[in-house]
């Protein structure tokens, strides 16, 4: 008896490995998900910023406490352009956390996805050290919306961060300034299978990406086929 708790014991814990990856290589497929349906989007995200973003994090259904000091907090991805010009295929996906504080009162909770665009090599360095702020380590704007929107004053022109989201079926860009992008160093491990971090991910190409990233490196790809130089 003793004998098959240990073996059942050790079955156990060596599946574990690949239960944890698993909820990963899913939030991937969710991550494809999310950003191929908003594409299809009427006033979506204009094409022409698709194409000049250096990087593209999606983050799906992000959860609101219902609580009276209130915030958002979900998982999900950022992958960039790869190669000496940033003009390569799109990178291995890096796995990053989104939190947001904000206090006063929430009713319900409701699930909200939200994509980031990241305009410049700048903005993709603050992100990629790991740790970065919204609005102070990297400059954030609300993401203009619709096919022939562009982002040509102002703020928005200016920013390194544009950021959109969707709730209840409802589009439009969004301010996440103040919110925190924090790599998810536990999720990396385990859909990798070895320490890396978002830097050696995305720039340094030390592993390559899963297959469960074919269906958000694709849907990304196809709203980015070309890129103003």
């Amino acid at each position: 008896m003793k004998r098959i708790l240990i073996a059942a014991l050790v079955i156990g814990l060596a599946g574990l490995p690949a239960f944890a990856q698993k909820e990963q290589q899913d939030r991937l497929k969710i991550c494809g998900e999310v950003f191929r349906e908003i594409s299809h989007i009427p006033d979506n995200i204009p094409d022409s910023l698709i194409q000049k973003a250096v990087c593209v994090l999606v983050i799906p259904s992000v959860k609101k406490a219902a609580f009276v000091i209130g915030g958002s907090y979900g998982r999900g991805a950022i992958t960039c352009r790869t190669g000496a010009n940033l003009d390569g295929p799109w990178s291995a996906p890096a796995m990053y956390r989104l939190i947001e504080g904000n206090i006063g009162f929430q009713i319900g909770a409701e699930a909200t996805d939200y994509v980031l665009l990241v305009m410049n090599e700048g903005g993709a360095k603050a992100i990629l050290k790991g740790k970065a702020k919204l609005g102070a380590d990297a400059s954030a704007a609300i993401g203009p919306v619709g096919r022939t929107a562009s982002a040509q004053t102002g703020e928005t022109l200016d920013a390194q961060v544009l950021s959109y989201s969707r709730s209840r079926g409802a589009f439009a860009g969004i301010s996440l300034a103040g919110a925190n992008l924090q790599a998810d160093d536990g999720d990396n491990e385990a859909l990798y299978g070895k320490s890396v971090t978002p830097m050696e991910i995305v720039r340094e190409g030390k592993v390559p990406p899963p297959a469960s990233a074919a269906d958000f490196l694709a849907a990304v790809g196809e709203k980015s086929a070309t890129r103003d130089k």
